[in-house]
């Protein structure tokens, strides 16, 4: 690990061309080509940026936002991860600060990683933050591990409104304590592995059914009650010391002294309500600024970069104009304000370079701290199984994929038969259960976000519907609760939730309906 220059040598001697190269972080992609990994190592060594943020593919989610692109996968893309960075960091004077989005683990970005549970599974917990905290740290140890330095998490959003189309399952719910005590936790967790965290998306991206990477959301509430709620989590974090505030882009008028202004580039909201009211000295990074929310606005290169960090961000996320944002803050920054965000950035700098050569740890497994956080989260939402009779049943598999785990392992102690709509038709099924009463049914959405009722077909929905309006039941679902807005689930005679689709969270809702685990979580969001 390279060492770097203390900051009472660095505001010496580095020029204030220099200083101001190190408030940009581009974008990196470990599926580049070498044509464009080439031309990132040129920006590096011709403009001295400050970092990088690592992303999956220029087809990917972060920036083919419209899903027109084909998502090439990279088997060995950890490896391609960590000789990537190396690369980079030899083409740097300076030491670059790696950073990347690892809310649920590098799987957010990277496959063939360890991925832990959304944020969503570990806001069903009632207790249990050491689980929390594990969780911080294990993702922190795999980050160390890659060459980073900078995990942007956790999400503290309050996810309130039940249509987001970007948080919700990112976040741990929708009550302020608890996202706050959770986000703690996992802060926690981090710094106990020696990496840096961010908390976003600031001033609250949680209460809006729009898209940031397509447009700009507005966000109509009083001072007053952001102040209580969104900002909430924001005010606890800071007040309990933080690395990094990452400012999102939305429309808070409220904030802003009544303009409709995204809050990236905000000086009311940056410098007025975070710095001076919120009393936050750290790095404010911004959101990447590739986003539509602000991009399609400003078509001047540099224009968008300058107007970023004269509101107030130090760090440039997703930087896609470098040179000329930098010749944009020359001309117009003032010497004072320059130094002032190269300060915090150098410091940081220094603490994550200190921390990830000083700090150990060691992990929980995967498995096991999957396994216990499955026992501890497993939420039921309706108990109702006086006529459901457990030893004469069905089952019923609404999936997308041809994994059995959850009926294999109640099958260890039950006889009974099911049936995936990945091996039969609906008619199929329905002739197989004409005249079975108890019908057991696991749904698998095949994506966690919302859009599209998370693709699931709508003859599926519509089957659902028939079951529960027919048969007795009980459901459980492996995903997103949210997915129960679409359903009339209080038909059914119980409604289990088990947040992720892995194999731990399923054999722990086998042993469930066995009788074998006690549901204990509670559900962190509300369903209409």
């Amino acid at each position: 690990m390279r060492n770097i220059i203390p900051y009472s040598k660095a505001s010496k001697s580095l020029s204030k061309r220099e200083k101001v190269g190190q408030f940009f972080m581009p974008a990196a992609f470990i599926n580049d080509t070498e044509e464009e990994i080439s031309a990132l190592e040129n920006l590096i060594k011709e403009q001295g940026i400050g970092g990088l943020c690592f992303f999956h593919s220029r087809a990917s989610a972060a920036t083919n936002f419209e899903g027109k692109k084909k998502i090439i996968y990279n088997t060995d893309s950890l490896n391609t991860l960590k000789k990537l960075i190396k690369r980079y960091q030899k083409a740097a004077k300076h030491t670059l600060l790696i950073s990347i989005d690892a809310e649920w683990g590098l799987a957010m970005r990277i496959e063939n990683t360890p991925q832990y549970p959304y944020a969503i599974c570990l806001g069903a917990m009632t207790s249990n933050l050491d689980l929390v905290e594990a969780v911080g740290k294990n993702i922190a140890l795999d980050c160390k591990d890659a060459g980073i330095h900078w995990n942007l998490a956790p999400v503290v959003d309050i996810n309130n409104n039940p249509n987001n189309p970007v948080i919700g399952y990112r976040s741990f719910g929708e009550d302020k304590k608890n996202v706050t005590q959770k986000a703690l936790a996992f802060i926690k967790g981090t710094q106990e592995a020696g990496i840096l965290t961010s908390i976003k998306h600031f001033p609250g991206h949680g209460d809006t059914a729009t898209d940031s990477h397509l447009d700009l959301p507005l966000i109509d509430k009083t001072k007053e009650a952001l102040w209580e709620n969104e900002l909430y989590p924001f005010r606890k974090a800071i007040a309990s010391g933080v690395d990094s505030v990452m400012v999102g882009h939305l429309s808070v008028p409220a904030l802003a002294n009544g303009s409709t202004i995204s809050s990236s580039i905000s000086k009311d909201i940056i410098k007025g309500v975070l710095r001076k009211e919120m009393g936050f000295n750290g790095v404010v990074i911004s959101d990447a600024l590739n986003m539509h929310a602000v991009s399609k606005n400003y078509p001047i290169k540099g224009e968008l970069e300058g107007l970023a960090f004269d509101a107030g961000n130090d760090i440039l996320c997703f930087a896609e104009n470098t040179k000329e944002g930098i010749e944009t803050i020359l001309k117009n920054a003032d010497a004072k304000a320059i130094e002032e965000s190269f300060k915090r950035i150098w410091l940081l700098k220094e603490k994550a370079i200190n921390q990830s050569n000083d700090k150990e740890g060691k992990r929980i497994s995967l498995s096991s701290l999957n396994s216990l956080i499955a026992e501890k989260s497993i939420t039921q939402l309706q108990n109702n199984t006086k006529d459901f009779d457990k030893n004469s049943f069905a089952g019923i598999s609404i999936n997308f994929s041809k994994d059995t785990t959850f009926f294999n392992n109640i099958q260890k102690e039950r006889k009974f038969d099911f049936y995936s709509l990945t091996n039969y038709s609906i008619s199929e099924i329905k002739e197989k259960i004409k005249g079975v009463k108890n019908i057991l049914i696991s749904i698998e959405a095949p994506k966690v976000k919302p859009q599209n009722k998370f693709d699931i077909p709508e003859k599926y929905w519509d089957f659902i519907t028939e079951l529960l309006l027919t048969k007795s039941t009980i459901l459980y679902l492996f995903g997103n609760p949210y997915i129960l807005n679409h359903l009339n689930y209080k038909k059914a005679q119980s409604v289990i939730i088990s947040y992720q689709n892995f194999e731990e969270f399923k054999i722990v809702a086998a042993h469930h309906f066995l009788g074998k685990v006690e549901a204990k979580g509670k559900l962190p969001v509300s369903i209409k």
